[in-house]
C-alpha cells in the first residue's frame, strides 16, 4: 500500500479524494481533542483504500476539506468505514449538517460475529490479522504542530489496518448471513439527528430526583441556558456549571442573584457578574414541564408494579442465553430499555419483536413475560422449557 506524505494542501487533497471517489470503499479515522472545548478539535484526519493511505492535516494554512467532506457525505457509491466511529461522525456533522453515507463500523460488526460488544481496535487487529499495534503515541498531543513521524506513522495505521480488516468482516457476514443484522445499527449510528445538540433537550441528560413540573422547568431553562453559554465560549458544559449544581439549584431556586455566593459549585463572582444575571434571567423564564414532556414513572409502566425489575432481570438473563447460542454480542440483539418496555407490556414499535431478533430471542422473551415458558436446569446447564397448558 502507498502512504503518502502528510498532505497539507487542497490541491492534493482533491486528487487524492479524486481517486478514493472510484473505489468501492474507503476507511476513515480522525483525531481530535476535547478536553477543554465544547466541540471537538479537529486535529488530522485518516483515510485510505486497498491501495493507497495518508493523513491530512486540517489545521494546515489555505487547506479546504470539502474535497474530503464532500467523498464522505455527497458520494453514495464509496462505502465509509469507521471503527468504533461516533465522535468520527459528530465531527463530519458539526462541518457539514451530515453524516457519512452508506456507512458501516466495525465495532458493530464484531458484535454480530460474536466478538464482543465494544472491542477496541488493537484486539480487532490483533484478533483479525495477528498485529499487535504500538500504543506509544495514543495520548499524544494532536493539536501540537509540527507532528512527528512516529505520531502520523500511528494514526495511519488506524485506517490501513482496518482497511485489510473490513473484506474479512465482510466475507465473514456473508458467510454467516448476518450482513442484515447490522442494518438498524448501522442506520441509528449514521442518524443525522442523534448528533444534533439541542438546547431545549440538555435538561434530559441531568440526573435530578425530583419529577416536579415546576422543578423539572427549571432544569430544562437552566439546561438550555448552560448548553448555549458552553456552544458560544466552545467550552465543556461541565466547565460552565456542573449537572449536580444545575439540579440543585432548580430544586432549591435563589430568590435573587445575590443568592447565587451561596449555592455551592459557583463562585461568589456570580452574584454580580454577567453570566450570572444570564442564568437568573432563565429562571425566571422558566415555566412548569408540560405533561407531555414529563417523564414517565416506571411504576406507572402497565402491568408492572414491584415485580417489574425481577422481570427486567429475567429477560437479561434469557438474552444472555440466546445470544452466547447465536454466538452475537447481547447488546446487538436488544438493549436494556426494550427489555424493560417488554417487561411493560409493550408490543409494538420494537426492534427485537421483528425480523432476526425476532427469531433469535423476541419470541423466547415474550414467551416468558407471558409464562408459556420458564428456566430449568439440566446436567448443570440452564435451559428454558416450554410450560404445558391446563
Amino acid at each position: 500500500m502507498k502512504i503518502h506524505p502528510l498532505v497539507t494542501d487542497t490541491q492534493t487533497l482533491a486528487a487524492l479524494c479524486d481517486r478514493l471517489a472510484r473505489s468501492p470503499f474507503v476507511t476513515v479515522d480522525t483525531e481530535f481533542m476535547r478536553e477543554n472545548t465544547y466541540y471537538p478539535d479537529l486535529c488530522l484526519i485518516q483515510i485510505a483504500d486497498d491501495k493507497e493511505a495518508a493523513a491530512i492535516d486540517p489545521k494546515a494554512k489555505g487547506l479546504s476539506l470539502k474535497p474530503l467532506l464532500d467523498l464522505l457525505v455527497e458520494n453514495r457509491e464509496v462505502l465509509k468505514i469507521f471503527h468504533a466511529g461516533g465522535q468520527d461522525l459528530e465531527i463530519v456533522h458539526n462541518l457539514t449538517g451530515k453524516t457519512p453515507y452508506p456507512l458501516f463500523d466495525t465495532q458493530v460488526a464484531a458484535m454480530a460475529l460474536g466478538m464482543g460488544e465494544q472491542v477496541g481496535y488493537s484486539n480487532l487487529v490483533e484478533s483479525m490479522i495477528g498485529v499487535k499495534l504500538d500504543k506509544g503515541a495514543r495520548f499524544t498531543d494532536w493539536a501540537r504542530r509540527p507532528l512527528d513521524a512516529r505520531q502520523i506513522d500511528y494514526a495511519i495505521g488506524d485506517v490501513t489496518h482496518l482497511s485489510t480488516i473490513f473484506p474479512k468482516m465482510l466475507d465473514k457476514l456473508r458467510r454467516t448471513g448476518r450482513g442484515e443484522w447490522l442494518d438498524t445499527e448501522m442506520e441509528r449510528l449514521g442518524d443525522a439527528a442523534s448528533y444534533l445538540n439541542i438546547p431545549d433537550l440538555a435538561w434530559t441528560r441531568i440526573k435530578v430526583s425530583s419529577r416536579k413540573a415546576d422543578v423539572l422547568g427549571r432544569l430544562k431553562a437552566l439546561g438550555a441556558w448552560r448548553e448555549h453559554e458552553a456552544q458560544g465560549k466552545n467550552l465543556p458544559r461541565g466547565r460552565i456549571v456542573k449537572d449536580e449544581t444545575l439540579a440543585d439549584i432548580a430544586s432549591h431556586p435563589p430568590k435573587t442573584q445575590a443568592d447565587l455566593a451561596k449555592v455551592r459549585g459557583l463562585s461568589p463572582n456570580w452574584a454580580g457578574n454577567d453570566i450570572g444575571g444570564r442564568l437568573m434571567a432563565a429562571l425566571e423564564a422558566a415555566q412548569p414541564l408540560p405533561d407531555e414532556e414529563m417523564p414517565v414513572r416506571d411504576d406507572r409502566r402497565p402491568g408492572l408494579g414491584k415485580e417489574s425489575a425481577l422481570i427486567a432481570d429475567l429477560l437479561k438473563l434469557l438474552l444472555k442465553i440466546r445470544a452466547r447460542e447465536a454466538d452475537v454480542a447481547p447488546r446487538l440483539i436488544a438493549r436494556s430499555e426494550e427489555l424493560e418496555a417488554i417487561a411493560a407490556g409493550v408490543r409494538t414499535g420494537l426492534t427485537l419483536l421483528s425480523g432476526w431478533r425476532y427469531d433469535v430471542f423476541g419470541k423466547d422473551a415474550i414467551a416468558l413475560v407471558e409464562g408459556r415458558t420458564a428456566f430449568s436446569v439440566r446436567n448443570g446447564k440452564l435451559l428454558m422449557s416450554e410450560i404445558s397448558g391446563e
